[in-house]
């Protein structure tokens, strides 16, 4: 009971805090709520369209629920920004509720331990982007993987089609789990009834417009790819900058072989991830236990995505979140240094933004020296994935 007690002061204390920060922190960590979360879901309702239905849209389509649910709690307290916070707040406690239980597992309680301090590492920005609400749902989802894959599989593909980056753990789950068919099963009825709802409403030409709306984009200027021309740009080498992309609100780079970089990335993340699926395709051919294989294969997965990547933005740490919490779940004692240099990544995060964040749009050597750290951890990370899945033991029952 007392532990239940600290975690849920702890938990209360956490978001607390980390909301208010969110006002006082320079180069607004809150400012996609206001700027445009608000705009897009008021537009639904004052008939000026809806995204992803009457325009393509750079988000899945479910992304838009929570934008309009935050209106609900923020009409009461009057103000959006401050809805959107209570809103986050109270997914997070409906999963931190589920993962502490009954309080007495130190793997439990080491997951809502690390999952707070991960809040905290990486501050305001993990609560105000559409990022934090699938979160929650990728963590029930993982949590439920055995006991209840149809619903795991629904969490995940709903939580997928707010911001696509869950797929990578319902790719882990497909290989790793053995009632993988109800996994898949379940995901594929969320997104049959989705993109029903939007051909529905008539947004048939826009259904994936969030899928194609990327195949565009430059190097964006936080994404581990683009630390050369970061560099470039703070050396002052010709034609090595950082911009501003008015057409996807973001800071990009420019510099040598740009588009030829930029156009291999997308290749590139693939054929990352589909190596690193069939190394776990083997290692579940032989029969490695699922609480080995799955938390180590999804964080790899996760990490791909990240790190082979011509996006990049601060929020994007958080996927890494909701498996490592299953693998302390788990394992405790594989997933504490793991857990550790995650925590260091989302605390180097943000320091990147908003703290020293002028420094990278007009490079500075201190920001850009942490946003290059920070990428190391990041590639640090991945390798070692990578290194433990492949060297995951094989039962002895398998090899006869």
């Amino acid at each position: 009971m007392t532990n239940r007690v600290l975690l849920w002061a702890a938990f209360a204390l956490v978001h607390l805090v980390v909301g208010v920060l969110g006002f006082l922190l320079p180069n607004e960590p809150m400012g996609d709520v206001y700027r445009v979360y608000e705009p897009w879901s008021q537009a639904v309702f004052s008939g000026g369209g809806i995204v992803g239905v009457t325009q393509d849209w750079v988000y899945p389509h479910l992304a838009l629920l929570p934008m309009l649910l935050a209106h609900v709690p923020g009409a009461l307290v009057g103000s959006y920004t401050v809805g959107w916070a209570i809103l986050v707040t109270l997914l997070d406690a409906v999963a931190f509720a589920i993962l502490i239980g009954a309080g007495r597992s130190i793997g439990r309680l080491s997951a809502a331990g690390f999952w707070l301090a991960a809040i905290v590492a990486l501050g305001p920005v993990g609560m105000c982007r559409i990022d934090a609400v699938s979160v929650p749902l990728a963590i029930l989802g993982c949590l439920w993987l055995l006991r209840r894959p149809g619903v795991a599989g629904a969490l995940l593909a709903a939580a997928t089609w707010i911001k696509i980056w869950p797929a990578a753990l319902i790719g882990a789950a497909v290989v790793a789990v053995r009632r993988r068919s109800v996994v898949l099963g379940a995901g594929v009825l969320v997104s049959v009834a989705v993109v029903g709802v939007v051909v529905a409403a008539g947004g048939a030409d826009h259904a994936l417009g969030f899928v194609t709306g990327q195949t565009g984009r430059g190097l964006q200027v936080e994404a581990p790819v683009s630390a050369v021309y970061l560099w470039g740009a703070l050396l002052g080498l010709d034609g090595w900058t950082v911009y501003y992309d008015q057409g996807i609100l973001t800071f990009q780079v420019s510099g040598p072989f740009l588009g030829t970089v930029s156009a291999l990335m997308t290749p590139a993340l693939v054929l990352a991830a589909a190596a690193v699926v069939g190394i776990g395709a083997i290692k579940a051919r032989r029969h490695v236990p699922f609480v080995r294989l799955f938390p180590t294969l999804g964080l790899a997965l996760t990490t791909v995505l990240i790190v082979v990547n011509k996006v990049g933005s601060p929020q994007f740490q958080t996927w890494l979140f909701a498996i490592v919490a299953f693998g302390l779940v788990v394992d405790r004692r594989r997933w504490i240094a793991p857990g550790a240099l995650v925590l260091v990544s989302a605390a180097l995060t943000q320091f990147v933004y908003p703290v020293l964040y002028d420094g990278i749009v007009s490079p500075e050597v201190v920001a850009v020296s942490v946003l290059t750290l920070r990428n190391v951890a990041l590639i640090a990370l991945l390798v070692w994935m990578v290194v433990r899945l492949v060297r995951l033991p094989v039962p002895v029952r398998s090899i006869h």
